[in-house]
């Protein structure tokens, strides 16, 4: 298991030990802070999982690379075999088509070499990816839970700030009954509150 996966399955725990809302069986009461500080660790640890397989992905050319040089190194050496054979004119004929077999064979095995070498590369790049993807998956998850749980945390707020104010208000009418108080409506900062595209 790797950190990011343990960190999520931190985080999986933490909100499943989390207590129900009042009057709601989905809503639930996170601490902030503690759930700020999960992501953070999250977050700081995302950009290592994926070094981690692009550096995978980089052995795709080391391996290819290593499997040509293999290659070269046989036939380089069925050629010199060759050459040395053909140097003895009694056998040259024989000679001459017993190194045209081994290069030959030599051709053919290096090109097996590489093609393995190819498909050991793509499978691994592909599992990385997909393995990057579904990590990148959960987190966006997590984060869309945090963002609604938030969301329904200001309004609840809000509402809250609204039916008080209001009260306040009327009380104040009823100190006053032969005049109307001047009283603007209850200001709402919109820096804090939270983006309703969100």
């Amino acid at each position: 298991m790797s950190k990011i996966e343990q960190l999520i399955g931190e985080i999986e725990e933490y909100i499943d030990g989390c207590k129900l809302q009042p009057f709601s069986s989905t809503k639930i009461i996170v601490d902030k802070a503690q759930l700020e500080e999960l992501l953070t660790e999250l977050r700081h640890r995302t950009p290592d999982e994926i070094k981690k397989y692009q550096k995978i992905l980089n052995n795709k050319e080391a391996i290819i690379a290593d499997a040509r040089s293999q290659a070269d190194s046989m036939i380089a050496q069925a050629q010199a075999e060759r050459d040395r054979i053909v140097n003895n004119n009694d056998i040259i004929q024989a000679a001459y088509n017993k190194a045209n077999d081994i290069i030959n064979q030599a051709n053919a095995q290096a090109q097996e070499i590489v093609n393995k070498a190819v498909e050991d590369a793509n499978s691994i790049r592909e599992g990385s990816i997909a393995y990057t993807d579904d990590q990148l998956n959960n987190l966006e998850i997590i984060l869309s839970s945090a963002l609604e749980n938030a969301q329904s945390r200001y309004e609840g707020l809000m509402s809250v700030l609204r039916s008080s104010y209001d009260i306040v208000r009327e009380n104040r009418r009823e100190l006053h009954p032969s005049q109307e108080p001047v009283m603007e409506e209850m200001p709402v900062n919109e820096d804090t509150a939270p983006s309703q595209n969100a």
